[in-house]
């Protein structure tokens, strides 16, 4: 079956950030996956890693100011030192952690900026930050992100990653395709995933509408879960929603899926 990772950010939010790994590991998960690690020193995480027995297979490139609104800076051609000093922060955390690949949010265009000079700069930051991921035996990805719940963002469609990742042409550059977002943008699901497939590295989901866990809404996530199974995709899919009531209390989906498959 297709693995999953508890997206800590948004799952077991009843506890602590650093009490989360243990929460994760006691339902079952084998990895992780969070937003962030900069608001904790890494020695903390890999800590309760390690304690845990939790894989983490991904976390973001710093955003710049998450809690004033800002969603990546990777588009805005004013803040380019800002986002390679994030880079080498991004890395060492990743090094630190275990951890083989980062995503890079674009981030919402500035007003003042034409959609022209955000993609040149998306574009020019890619490169940059694909070279230092490289050398560091990482891999770089990208997310489209819905323009209902974040306006304006600028990497929002599927078919804009894809020509994206063309353009930069990095050996380590992939796509995060995250089911939630494409199914509020796009649709198509099966489809896309099927023809993208060579060029996505990580996958998350969420049902929609809501946000919340697989089973309360439309997207039919028993079919999807095991159209991924047929093709054969090896890497992780983060649960990346919000529960419709407690975590623990959400989990019936994965339970059935994590007995069913034999796993331990």
């Amino acid at each position: 079956m297709p693995r999953f990772a508890a997206n800590l950010t948004l799952l077991f939010n009843e506890l602590d950030f650093l009490d989360r790994f243990a929460a994760a590991a006691e339902a079952g998960f084998e990895a992780v996956e969070f937003l962030f690690p900069y608001a904790w020193p890494a020695e903390q995480i890999a800590e309760r890693l390690e304690r845990s027995g939790l894989k983490l297979v991904l976390h973001n490139l710093p955003p710049g100011n998450w809690d004033a609104g800002e969603r990546g800076i990777a588009c805005h051609p004013d803040r380019v030192d800002e986002f390679r000093n994030g880079v080498a922060r991004g890395i060492e955390y990743a090094q630190a952690l275990g951890c083989g690949q980062l995503n890079c949010l674009a981030g919402i265009r500035p007003t003042h900026v034409s959609e022209a000079q955000a993609h040149a700069t998306f574009v020019s930051n890619l490169r940059f930050a694909a070279a230092e991921l490289e050398r560091a035996d990482l891999r770089l990805l990208i997310e489209p992100i819905n323009t209902f719940d974040m306006p304006g963002f600028f990497l929002n469609r599927s078919n804009q990653a894809e020509e994206i990742v063309d353009e930069v042409n990095a050996p380590n550059l992939y796509i995060q395709y995250d089911i939630y977002h494409a199914q509020r943008m796009e649709g198509e699901l099966a489809n896309t995933i099927a023809r993208l497939l060579p060029r996505i590295a990580h996958m998350q989901m969420a049902d929609t509408p809501g946000r919340h866990e697989p089973g309360t809404g439309e997207i039919n996530y028993d079919f999807l879960f095991d159209f991924i199974d047929r093709l054969g995709y090896q890497g992780w899919i983060g649960c990346e929603y919000r529960p419709a009531a407690t975590t623990t209390g959400g989990l019936g989906w994965f339970t059935r899926r994590h007995t069913s498959s034999g796993a331990q």
